[in-house]
Order: structure tokens, then sequence, then C-alpha cells
């Protein structure tokens, strides 16, 4: 439900100019918008509980002798501050509760899966790739990251290096797919538009056109703006 087939979206900012977004991001109504807050929150729970569990953890084994007391509160942009938090966090009843739990975790069990419940979490639901066309620049193809810690992949080609833009076809499994490629001079590997979505063929075909006329025709886009 987070998730969709990769739709095509197109917008042409100016007639030399145009973006084709391809995601799987569904469309957002109210049930929707109510179950990614619920997600959010959960997610915020889980690692606010695996942090509680760390430091616990950390506490219990009293890596350092500031986790013991503060008689006050200590300037936020000091480094003391950090372990006054982490105080907190042992001293209260979530923190001796996940204590209890985490004196029978093993270290080195405890911080692989702390690792691999943060990187679950931050995720992405969907993945978004777009291919920006200017006509007497070149293109411009990108790639959203896995998580939301890391950018989008991006990469521009001058339109000088643009050999030729076409659609191949592969066996992906049983199934024959089509994708965009760009045969980029000087360069024996092609460049694959839309890598990870790889879109059925009626949207690559489109975007195939679409790309070659900014490209190449002159007339392109004095008609108007379309969506």
């Amino acid at each position: 439900m987070l998730r969709s087939q990769p739709r095509l979206f197109a917008r042409r900012p100016s007639p030399t100019t145009v973006e084709y977004l391809v995601s799987t991001s569904p469309t957002y109504n109210l049930p929707l918008r109510l179950l990614l807050v619920t997600t959010f929150i959960f997610r915020v729970l889980v690692g606010l509980g695996v942090l509680v569990l760390l430091c616990s953890k950390f506490a219990r084994k009293n890596y350092s002798s500031e986790a013991t007391t503060y008689p006050q509160t200590p300037d936020l942009l000091n480094i003391d501050y950090v372990w006054y938090f982490l105080h907190i966090i042992a001293t209260s009843k979530a923190g001796t509760q996940s204590a209890k739990l985490a004196s029978h975790i093993p270290a080195t069990a405890l911080l692989p899966a702390s690792l691999l419940i943060f990187y679950i979490i931050l995720l992405r639901t969907h993945t978004t790739e777009a291919l920006l066309v200017i006509r007497g620049l070149g293109i411009q193809t990108s790639t959203s990251s896995d998580t939301f810690l890391s950018t989008a992949t991006t990469r521009f080609i001058p339109t000088e290096k643009i050999q030729d833009i076409f659609v191949n076809e592969a066996f992906r499994g049983f199934e024959v797919r089509y994708y965009l490629v760009v045969v980029v001079e000087g360069e024996e590997d092609v460049v694959v538009v839309f890598p990870r979505l790889l879109p059925r063929r009626h949207i690559v075909e489109k975007v195939w056109r679409g790309a070659r006329a900014c490209l190449y025709e002159p007339d392109w886009g004095k008609e108007g703006k379309s969506g």
C-alpha cells in the first residue's frame, strides 16, 4: 500500500526543458496519509527504544564516570550535556527496564542488531528516478537513495557527449523488459535511464520520444506546455 507500480510524471518548466519522473509513490489520499503518519511514529518509537537500550547498556557497563550525579543541568552546547542526557535515560523507568533487558544481551549481538534496526527504520518507502533534458546543454539522470541519510545519485551528460538515445530490450528472469539507454562518447558501457525501476514499455517509449524531441527537434515545445 505504501508503494505502487512505477508511474510517470512529466513537467516542462520551459520550452527547451522537460523532466520525467518515474516513482513508486502512490496517490496520497486520507487513509494513506494516516498510515504514513502512523508508520513515521512507529519508526520514531522503535528508534528511541533502541537508543534507550543502547544507553542502558552503556550506563550499566559504566563506561564513563560522568554518568553518575548531576547537581545542575549542564549547558546544552557542552559535552557534559551528553553524559547528563545518558544519566537521565539510565535512571528513568524505561532505562531501568532496558538495563535489565540489556544485561541479558551481549554487546557483540546488541550493536549489530541495533545497526540493522536503524538501517531498516531509515529506509525510504518508495523509489524515485528522474531524467532531466535541457536542449543545448544535455541530460541529467538521478536516482533516489535507499535511506534518508544519503542523497540521490545524479549524473550529467553534455549534449556533445551523447551519441544516441534508444530503447533496448533484455530478459529479466522469464520476462522481457524494455529500458532506455544513452550511448556516451568514449565510454564502453551505455547509461541506463531508470535503472532501478525499469518501468513498463509504454513509459520508456514516451520518455524516449520526448527526450529525443527536446534534444534534437527545434520546433518541439513551441506549442506550449503540456502535463
